[in-house]
């Protein structure tokens, strides 16, 4: 199946230019969306992009016309590198089904990948030096006696568990995790 994908930033824009060079190419539906192209919700691409399986080919006229940013794009290329979703876009001569768009779909992927390890580095760098000041990763722990606490109320059956918890406020997880950890012990 062939996808279409047309977008506009406002309603004084006209889709036709769009719309009618994805016709010529063949599309089978054609996505229109009136959206300012940095709004993160865009619900005919959302549907597109549900709809659209192995095999399928999705046409843009413009790289922009479907990205919201440069680290949007790649997220979206390397998904359908991912799931073997061909891609092809008019005006920028991008058609993966051609070793010339697949370099250009490799590069996309490069620079996903790229990003994904300078994240992981700063990530790292910032916990070394939080470590470095005497600060752990991780939130605080609940004190001990905090906890023996709500272990009793739970065992006086008096409580439930959400009176417990906003009383001493702790989160649910971390009462059955104690809770869990406590049995486990007996």
């Amino acid at each position: 199946m062939i996808y279409g994908y047309a977008r506009i930033s406002t309603q004084d824009q006209k889709l036709g230019l769009q719309t009618d060079a994805l016709t010529q190419y063949g599309c089978d539906l054609i996505f229109e969306e009136v959206l300012s192209g940095m709004r993160v919700e865009r619900p005919e691409l959302d549907k597109l992009m549900d709809l659209v399986k192995p095999g399928d080919t999705v046409v843009v006229w413009k790289l922009d016309r479907i990205g919201r940013s440069v680290k949007h794009l790649v997220e979206i290329m390397a998904y359908f590198k991912e799931n073997d979703i061909h891609f092809v876009s008019l005006q920028d001569n991008i058609d993966t089904s051609t070793a010339m768009g697949r370099f250009v779909f490799t590069i996309f992927a490069g620079l996903a990948e790229f990003e994904r390890e300078m994240i992981v580095e700063r990530t790292k760098a910032g916990l070394q030096a939080a470590k470095e000041r005497g600060r752990l990763g991780g939130r605080p722990r609940k004190s001990k006696k905090r906890m023996e606490t709500a272990l009793k109320m739970y065992e006086s059956r008096e409580f439930t568990v959400n009176e417990i918890c906003q009383q001493l406020n702790i989160g649910k997880s971390t009462f059955y995790r104690y809770l869990n950890r406590t049995e486990r012990i007996k």
